[in-house]
């Protein structure tokens, strides 16, 4: 007499591999958020012969060649410039402002901006990019 077995058929999700396909994800997007700066207004800056980058936090001011002013992409009237940045930096005074000017406006408008910091003592920086 012979002894059947039951041989069951059971039903399996192979994971093995996504665990890597989930790395891969997190690493591409990783590398695209780091890529993407949503507190930029396209413009052409200035050129300089050296670039410092830096990954503290800053406030953006831009200028526009139609002489618009945005605070991190928020736009402001030149009257309302120095009031709404002294709101947006508050208590702390160390941070750093970085003005986005285009290369081709006057002279006189970029010392209009940074003559809002000398008057409250902030640190301006001017964005370049590179030659």
């Amino acid at each position: 007499m012979s002894i059947k077995r039951k041989r069951r058929f059971h039903a399996e999700v192979a994971t093995s591999s996504l665990s890597d396909i989930m790395f891969f994800l997190l690493l591409f997007f990783l590398i695209i958020s780091t890529l993407a700066n949503p507190n930029v207004i396209k413009m052409t800056l200035p050129k300089a012969k050296s670039n410092e980058k830096t990954n503290k936090q800053l406030i953006s001011l831009s200028v526009t060649e139609d002489k618009q002013f945005y605070i991190d992409k928020q736009q402001v009237p030149f009257e309302e410039l120095e009031t709404t940045l002294m709101n947006k930096i508050g208590a702390d005074k160390t941070q750093t402002v970085v003005v986005r000017i285009p290369f081709n406006l006057q002279v006189q408008d970029l010392v209009d901006v940074l003559q809002i910091g000398v008057k409250n003592n902030l640190k301006f920086v001017i964005a370049t990019s590179p030659k």
